[in-house]
Formats: structure tokens, C-alpha cells, sequence
């Protein structure tokens, strides 16, 4: 294995991201612990319902950082625990087939619990992971999965389990000289939304009960009852030497003693798992969220545990809040927060990517679900413009590189990406029809054709998707099948003659660029000046004339004052049609 000397946290020109910089951190702490082995990063996951956009940090940070690691050519193990052994603790909110019934299941590990109606999947944990690794497998993230419940229950942990329960005397010290402080003061970085305060919420582990409250002293050791399958227990008795343990249950009064050397139904709590499970991986690098990092949680109690187990606690960032711009906005017949999958409906998978390795941990950031996807697209293309001819600054071409392409090659693309906005507005205006669509894309650039849209996918796919699902049908583009006559009527000699200019211009301007030439150049022309004229060389009251010129054209088409931008409406529409509404 290469030996890279730490990094000084220097931004030079050609280390200038945060992931170049923990990559340099993580490579010289690991040969300091376990030299010569792979090197080690971990997520945790619960499949405890949806895995959402905030919970894709949990992965994208580590993911992005052995990423790097492996480009410059060690082993990495991207560890990802499925926490499917943590108990289900409440029925979520707009997850379609279940029902209140699935609150008997409440207390039992999320692999006992029933998947919803309709699944093909076995249980509730397998159900919401299997939308997770299909993401990830998307998202071109390697990673090695490792379930919970087979660690548990087939004993992995044992050894663990009989040393915390021979400490727990020290586990419970650490733990106590937190629990009579006062709650640490808020946060000062607050969720601004819906997406953001579930974010903050996680699976809900952070807040788990740590063992202590029993009569009989402290264990770290929760079994699940042998009579309802729940964790609602209390250990009573514990023998060191036989490791005979006595536990009865809360919820049905079902009482069991067991050889804990032998028994293998019951986990670690939370603050005493976490930490186990470090030690035992080696872990070199773990991000946490908030929910983890206030002073006396998991994260920072785990520190001082994990030295119990003969390990160290992981470096790694605490990331902020992941918030969903366009909540508002959505299906009502949606519940709870967007998660990677519906993100990948409208975005290629570099895009979202990008949105992680951009934005240092502890900076917070949105995701587009409204009209903002527009505008991520557009920097998006720009950036690979820059890209290309090398004047990206070298930050923005780091996170480019990292949103691109992963350490195992390019992810696919789209062939040629036409912008976004402009294939949302042939979406909304076709209705998704691929004859309409393929006919307004090849008069898009009459000298560059699309002669088949497999060209323009996955792009197209993202903006047909985004069109159907997030923009509200009211604000939908419904083109009129017949003139307003009326309107057409009422109009002044100035609004006649600004049609009969558009008009006799269509055929010579018939593309993206020349109808865009030809609606911004009516007004100039009715004011005297040469339709070429650029904005230096014209009085402000042309773009007031400007405006209302569309204002009326949109009018005349849709109904309406605003509409998708008007060349590519007008290409939409048809020359024939556009006539036809016109007046012509």
C-alpha cells in the first residue's frame, strides 16, 4: 500500500475540493491504524420506511471520499449498514399499502415487520432497502451492504455482546455523565422545512433508549421477547459467569432465561452499537448527522466507548441538512419526503451527484423539485462548457470530475443533451407524444437535426417526468384548437401589424435560434430600429414593448400571459397552427 503524507489542508490548485482533503486525511489515518489493509468508510442506513434525499448524504460523503481514495489506487471498503435489526418504531405517514394495523408490529425489528400490501418483497426492512440499492446501483455507488439482523442473529457479535455486558459498568459511567446534564442548547443551523426537520429526525436512533432504568442495574443489552417478538423488555438479572440473563417483557409479561453465550435474539443498544461496530470494522471514516453530533449523543458518547471494544473513534464530518425546494408544490398523493428514486425520475444521476460533491458537508443545500430544476440544469451545462474548454476553476472541475464519472469509469449520458427548460416545454406541450416530440426537436436547429430521440435520452425521459409529476396542472401549457376571434378583433393597428411581422418571418426563421431572432426583433422593428440592433443601442421602452408583444402572443396561443419560452412554443405549435391562431 502507498504511504501519502497528510494533507496541511493547503488549497492548491490541484487539491482544492473537500473531498481531495479527506481523502489525503483518511489515507494517512488509516496507515496509522491498520497499515498494509484496505481502507475502511462506513454508512448507516435504517430501512425503517422511505430512504430519503437527507439520508443520501449519510452515503454520497463517504461514497465521494473512497471514490477519490480508489482513483489514486488503494483498496477501499465502503461499508453500508442496514440497521434492519433497530426496532420499528412508529407506522410512517403516505407509504402506499399499510394501514393503522401495522402499529402491532411496533417494538419488533424491522425484518419482522410485514412488507406493505403488494410488495414482492419479505418483510418491511427488504422492502425500503431494495429502493435504496437500486438507486445507489444508479448513482454508480460501490459499496458493501451488511445487514444487522444476519450480524445478530447469526451470533457475528457474541463476543461483542458478552465483553459490553462485563463493562457495563464502564458503559454505564460514560453514559452517566451525560444523562444529568442539562439538554444541550439548540442547534443554531435550523431545518427550514419539512424535508429538512425529517433529515434532522433520521431513523430516530439517536433518541434510543440507552439501557439505563432497570432496577437491577445497567445493561447495554436489549433482548426481543420470545413471546410477542418485541423490544419492550427489561433485563433482571445477569450472571457474569454463566452468562445466564433474565429478562421479562413489558408488553405481554412473558419472562425468559437464557444463556446470552448461546442466545442470539436481542441487540446492542444504540450507544453501545454504534461504537461495537467501528471497533469491529475498523472503520477509519464515518460522517454523522446532526441528529448524532450534539454534545453527549451517539456520536460523541461513542468516542469514549468504542476505546472499551480496543478501537478508535472514525473521523468524519458532522453534514448539514439536505432541504427539498418545491414541497409545496407536489402530488398531495405523495407522502413524507422525496427520496433518491423520485429524484431519478428528473435528474440524470450526475446531477444529483454533482449536488453532494459540490457543497462541503456542513454546508446545507436544496433539491429541485419546482421550476429551480431549470436553472441546475442550465449551471450544470455551463460548467461542462467550462469543462471542456478548460477554464473551469479547479474546484468546480473537481466536483464536475466527481459527479461525472466514478473511480470505475463515465456514467451514462445522455448523447446530446439538449437543455432541459426546452425539452420540459416540448414535454408539457405534447403531452409526451414522441412523433410530435421528434418533430419539434428536429426543427429545433434545421442544420443539426435529432433523427431519433434515443439522442436526446435520458435527458428527455427527466423532463417528461418532471412535467407529468411536479408542475401543477393548472400550470400546465393546453394550446387553443380554434383563434380568439374576439381578441383578434379588439386589436390596434400597432398589435395587427406586430402579426403580420411575426407572421411573414416564420418560414425564414423556422429554428430554436431564428424564431428567437424573430419574436425579441418585431418590437425593435416597429420602432424604427434594425431587428439586429443589441441592447446598448436601444431605449429602454423596448423591452416594454417587448413584454407585451408576448404577453399577447401568449394570449392568442394558450390562454394565458406567461407559457414555456415562445420560439420553442411556436415550434410546438406548428407553422400551419400557429397561423391559424394568429389571424392569418
Amino acid at each position: 500500500m502507498l504511504i501519502v503524507a497528510q494533507s496541511t489542508n493547503q488549497e492548491s490548485p490541484e487539491n482544492a475540493d473537500w473531498v481531495s482533503r479527506y481523502a489525503d486525511d483518511v489515507i494517512a489515518e488509516s496507515e496509522r491504524r491498520a497499515p498494509g489493509k484496505p481502507v475502511v468508510v462506513a454508512s448507516g442506513l435504517s430501512p425503517s420506511g422511505p430512504i430519503h434525499l437527507g439520508n443520501l448524504r449519510e452515503v454520497m460523503t463517504p461514497h465521494l471520499v473512497a471514490d477519490e481514495i480508489r482513483r489514486r489506487g488503494y483498496e477501499v471498503r465502503h461499508l453500508i449498514s442496514w440497521d434492519d435489526y433497530d426496532r420499528y418504531r412508529k407506522v410512517p405517514n403516505g407509504v402506499p399499502g399499510i394501514d393503522e394495523s401495522w402499529a402491532e408490529h411496533i417494538g419488533k425489528p424491522l425484518t419482522a415487520v410485514p412488507a406493505p400490501k403488494g410488495s414482492e418483497h419479505p418483510n418491511w426492512a427488504e422492502h425500503f432497502k431494495a429502493a435504496m440499492v437500486a438507486s445507489l446501483a444508479e448513482l454508480g455507488v460501490e459499496f458493501d451492504g451488511i445487514s444487522q439482523t444476519a450480524q445478530y442473529t447469526s451470533g457475528v457479535y457474541r463476543e461483542q455482546i458478552l465483553h459490553a455486558m462485563k463493562h457495563r459498568g464502564d458503559i454505564d459511567a460514560i453514559l452517566a455523565q451525560y444523562r444529568t446534564k442539562k439538554a444541550p442548547a439548540k442547534q443554531s443551523q435550523k431545518p427550514l422545512d419539512e424535508a429538512e426537520i425529517e433529515a434532522a429526525e433520521g431513523s430516530g436512533a439517536a433518541g434510543e433508549d440507552d439501557g439505563s432504568g432497570s432496577g437491577a442495574g445497567y445493561f447495554p443489552y436489549k433482548p426481543f421477547c420470545g413471546g410477542c417478538g418485541k423490544d419492550l423488555t427489561t433485563v433482571t438479572s445477569y450472571d457474569d459467569d454463566t452468562t445466564e440473563l433474565t429478562y421479562v417483557c413489558n408488553e405481554c409479561a412473558f419472562t425468559e432465561t437464557v444463556r446470552l453465550s448461546e442466545f442470539n435474539r436481542g441487540k446492542l443498544v444504540w450507544k453501545v452499537d454504534w461504537p461495537m461496530r467501528w471497533a469491529y470494522e475498523g472503520v477509519i471514516f464515518e460522517p454523522s448527522g446532526v441528529d448524532h453530533s450534539s454534545p453527549g449523543s451517539s456520536f460523541q458518547v461513542g468516542g469514549q466507548i468504542v476505546t472499551l471494544f480496543g478501537g478508535k473513534q472514525p473521523i468524519g464530518p458532522m453534514y448539514a441538512f439536505v432541504g427539498i425546494s418545491g414541497m409545496a408544490k407536489m402530488s398531495s398523493s405523495k407522502g413524507g419526503v422525496p427520496t433518491p428514486a423520485d429524484a431519478l425520475e428528473i435528474m440524470e444521476p450526475q446531477i444529483l451527484r454533482w449536488l453532494y460533491a459540490r457543497r462541503r458537508p456542513n454546508q446545507s443545500f436544496k433539491i429541485a423539485f419546482d421550476q429551480e430544476i431549470q436553472r441546475l440544469y442550465n449551471e450544470w451545462d455551463k460548467l461542462e462548457a467550462k469543462v471542456a474548454d478548460g477554464s473551469a476553476l479547479p474546484a468546480d472541475a473537481a466536483a464536475h470530475g466527481r459527479a461525472a464519472r466514478t473511480a470505475a469509469g463515465e456514467l451514462p449520458r445522455t448523447e446530446r443533451p439538449l437543455q432541459y427548460g426546452t425539452l420540459a416545454s416540448v414535454a408539457d406541450v405534447t403531452a409526451g407524444d414522441a412523433e410530435q416530440t421528434l418533430r419539434i426537436l428536429t426543427e429545433l436547429d434545421p442544420a443539426n437535426p435529432v433523427g431519433d430521440l434515443a439522442l436526446v435520452r435520458p435527458r428527455l425521459d427527466k423532463a417528461e417526468a418532471w412535467i407529468a409529476k411536479y408542475v401543477p396542472a393548472e400550470s400546465r401549457t393546453i394550446v387553443r384548437t380554434e383563434p380568439d376571434t374576439e381578441a383578434l378583433a379588439a386589436l390596434d393597428e400597432q398589435g395587427r401589424e406586430s402579426l403580420r411581422l411575426l407572421l411573414e418571418g416564420l418560414d425564414e426563421h423556422w429554428s430554436l435560434d431564428g424564431l428567437t431572432h424573430l419574436v425579441y426583433g418585431v418590437p425593435k422593428v416597429q420602432a424604427g430600429f434594425s431587428a439586429d440592433a443589441g441592447p446598448k443601442e436601444l431605449p429602454p421602452e423596448i423591452k416594454t414593448a417587448q413584454r407585451s408583444f408576448f404577453a399577447l402572443l401568449y394570449h392568442l396561443l394558450v390562454g394565458r400571459d406567461t407559457g414555456p419560452r415562445l420560439p420553442t412554443l411556436l415550434l410546438a405549435v406548428g407553422a400551419d397552427r400557429v397561423r391559424k391562431l394568429l389571424g392569418a
